[in-house]
């Protein structure tokens, strides 16, 4: 499913735990909270507000 950054809510440096959120993507009409699965460090957002984004599409890298 396709969807539109409609925030970021994280940066780089930033250290973060399974379950905080990192993006709203709004999709179909509806925002959807993307949230973090493991833990660790922002190193690089791959994307920005506004961007599309397909399933499956690396938003992030974690270090």
């Amino acid at each position: 499913m396709t969807g539109t950054i409609k925030e970021v809510l994280t940066q780089p440096g930033e250290h973060i735990e399974p379950g905080r959120e990192l993006f709203i993507v709004e999709s179909m009409k509806m925002e959807l909270p993307v949230e973090a699965e493991v833990s660790g460090t922002v190193t690089e957002v791959l994307v920005r507000v506004g961007e599309r984004v397909e399933q499956g599409q690396p938003l992030l890298r974690l270090a």
